[in-house]
């Protein structure tokens, strides 16, 4: 017979293959020798919650001896505000029902209060009446931790990322749109529920390039400060400058691209605008030099005629 964790301890017992009657003590002591060295607690229970039997397990998880917790009442691990909680469970298991991977607390014997996987089975006498339940517990205060440490640090990023004033969005191998942040949605005027699942090319005034933008970021790893123009539904359009890499799984996976916009539209109009105040500068340059060149071209024809009138002059005295 193969054994899983979380088997219990009726399960296993239906499960034996037919022995003959006068190795039955035998089959009890290796079924017993299963239960004891399960990883998981194992605990045997009356309808009325009153401990049955207890495993090596169950003294490790919880901390109490077999012998200082057998015939007191299951109450004693139940953490305050879930008192009624194990009544509700002995009130499936009455009806026959299992109880599945059900999380909850537990308080062991020196006051701590750790997670548990409880899956609870009732027990069949031998004409199917259910007479008591079996309960496999399984610690999972560490995994609960790992989880939580991981849902903040998924929140940390997630509020970095919505203080980021500038687009952000991932899109996946087909181009489409997987996830965007708040200022995504605000130049592009689509809610971030209209944005997830759409192409990320459609949001731009050439689509093409947009899409020739992402493909390259897959083939090469990364593009930066590739121009694109965002229009939003309102019409407004907004220049920025994508910079873009993959994003990887642990297994080294490319699982899509990570772009992030930069709205250049007010260095653009600031750029045009020195541009043509340039532009405006040059004209009036130009305009100097051309008031200068008629200036310094009368002066010189004066100075002509003065040596013109002056020559007359001479050859009148002369004469």
């Amino acid at each position: 017979m193969t054994v899983h964790a979380g088997d219990s301890p009726e399960r296993l017992l239906a499960a034996r293959p037919p022995r003959p009657r006068n190795r039955a003590g035998t089959g009890s002591k290796l079924l017993a020798s299963i239960v004891d060295s399960s990883d998981d607690a194992i605990i045997g229970k009356t309808l009325d919650g009153v401990i049955t039997t207890w495993n090596k397990s169950a003294e490790r998880i919880y901390g109490y001896r077999a012998e200082e917790i057998i015939g007191r009442s299951v109450s004693l691990l139940i953490p305050p505000g879930l008192s009624n909680e194990m009544d509700k469970i002995l009130d499936r298991i009455r009806a026959g029902e299992r109880v599945d991977h059900y999380e909850t607390r537990r308080r062991r014997k020196d006051g701590a209060t750790i997670a548990i996987s409880l899956t609870v089975s009732p027990i069949h006498n031998a004409s199917g009446k259910v007479v008591g339940a079996s309960a496999i517990a399984r610690d999972i205060t560490d995994r609960r931790r790992v989880r939580e440490q991981a849902r903040l640090a998924s929140q940390y990023a997630r509020s970095l990322i919505e203080a980021s004033r500038d687009p952000l969005v991932t899109i996946n191998a087909k181009g489409k749109i997987t996830d965007v942040n708040e200022a995504t949605s605000r130049v592009t005027g689509v809610a971030r529920g209209d944005l997830v699942g759409t192409d990320f090319s459609d949001y731009f005034t050439e689509p093409d390039l947009a899409r020739e933008g992402y493909l390259r970021v897959f083939a090469e790893g990364f593009v930066t400060d590739y121009p694109l123009t965002i229009r939003n539904t309102g019409g407004e359009l907004t220049e920025v400058l994508y910079n873009a890499s993959v994003y990887k799984d642990a297994a080294g996976r490319v699982l899509g691209v990570f772009a992030a916009a930069r709205d250049v539209s007010d260095w653009k109009r600031a750029e045009s605008e020195v541009t043509k105040q340039r532009a405006r500068e040059l004209d009036r340059l130009a305009e100097l030099e051309r008031f200068q060149k008629l200036i310094v071209g009368r002066e010189l024809r004066m100075i002509e005629l003065k040596k013109e009138i002056e020559d007359l002059r001479a050859a009148a005295g002369s004469a």
